[in-house]
């Protein structure tokens, strides 16, 4: 019965998160809308902090399917985190805006997410990070409406793509200094 009221909360947390944003999640709000008093609702969720962990959870792992069911190439791998990230703004940038509590997320979640990204760059972590923060960067702004009215953001997204995409002959050559 209690876990049956951990999802039941964190159900209504995210409701409450895509409809309304983050300052709509409240435990006041939760417990209300569960047809609860607030004190009880503590006694299966000790804190909000929790509640964020267990979306934050969820949404990682949502974001690791897309990711994993969109295929191997990067254009598709980055139209699945835009895709994603604009169906979900307000989880999206809960998850990713603000520091990851590891501590209280499952074991594997956070490189089960990245597995597809990594994939893609052959296991080369330090590529797929900058691909990420590239991608993180696009979507970000864009769910922040910060590029001018007439920005092409699919041309944008389009160099993103270009920019990280594999060149054989470009890792062949060695680095200036090396």
């Amino acid at each position: 019965m209690a876990e049956d009221r951990v999802t039941q909360a964190v159900g209504v947390a995210r409701e409450l998160l895509e409809a309304d944003g983050p300052d709509a999640v409240s435990m006041r709000a939760i417990a209300a809308r569960m047809g609860i008093r607030a004190p009880s609702l503590y006694k299966h969720v000790p804190d909000k902090a929790a509640l964020e962990a267990h979306l934050i959870a969820a949404a990682l792992t949502e974001l690791g399917h897309a990711l994993r069911d969109a295929g191997p190439e990067l254009a598709d791998l980055a139209a699945a985190y835009r895709s994603w990230a604009i169906g979900h703004p307000h989880l999206y940038t809960l998850a990713t805006a603000q520091p990851i509590p590891r501590d209280r997320l499952p074991a594997g979640v956070e490189d089960q997410a990245a597995a597809p990204l990594l994939a893609a760059f052959e296991g080369d972590e330090d590529r797929a990070r900058a691909a990420w923060a590239a991608a993180h960067g696009l979507v970000s702004l864009e769910l922040a409406d910060r590029f001018p009215p007439d920005a092409d953001l699919d041309a944008a997204w389009a160099a993103f793509v270009a920019a990280f995409s594999p060149r054989p002959e470009r890792r062949a050559q060695p680095r200036p200094g090396a």
